[in-house]
This record gives C-alpha cells, structure tokens and sequence, in this order.
C-alpha cells in the first residue's frame, strides 16, 4: 500500500502540461508498507539507491551516500541485538 501526503501542493494542467502554481512551500511524505521486494544498488559514483516495491508495483526510491547508508547499516544491527521484532 503507497500512502502519500501532499502538502500546499497546487499545479496547473494546461494542454497536457503540469506547471507549479503557487510559492514553493510544497512538502510531500510518501509511506510504503507491505514491500514485497526490496534492494540496494549503485547509483552513479557516489551514491547507493534503495529500492522498494509492494504487490501493487508501487515503488519507492531512495538515494544515499555511503555515510548514511552505514548509519541506516548500524541502525538495523542495533535493532537485531536490542530489539524484539528480530525474534
């Protein structure tokens, strides 16, 4: 299930063109749960890009550097040594 929440979001359509309307105050947050399938790749030189996709063929990508991918990496090894969800 892709859940997705736009904030002061306005565009105009026009001729089968999206154009921004309004000041660029726009936020999004984007949730996917029950992913199916998920992995982690290069993304040019310096990056690595997670990729995440549900029954649906929703998907969700997200680019890294390396620094945050390892606290991600660390985060998850914490979980597993102190949480109950890896029981």
């Amino acid at each position: 299930m892709l859940a997705l929440t736009l904030e002061d979001f306005m565009v105009e359509l026009n001729d089968g063109s999206i154009k921004n309307v309004g000041p660029k105050n726009k936020s999004a947050t984007v949730k996917l749960f029950d992913v199916d399938s998920a992995e982690a790749r290069e993304f040019g030189d310096k990056r690595v890009k997670l990729v995440f996709e549900d029954e649906d063929d929703n998907e969700v990508q997200v680019s890294l550097f390396p620094e945050d991918v390892r606290k991600i990496a660390a985060d998850i090894e914490a979980l597993e040594d102190d949480s109950p969800v890896f029981e």
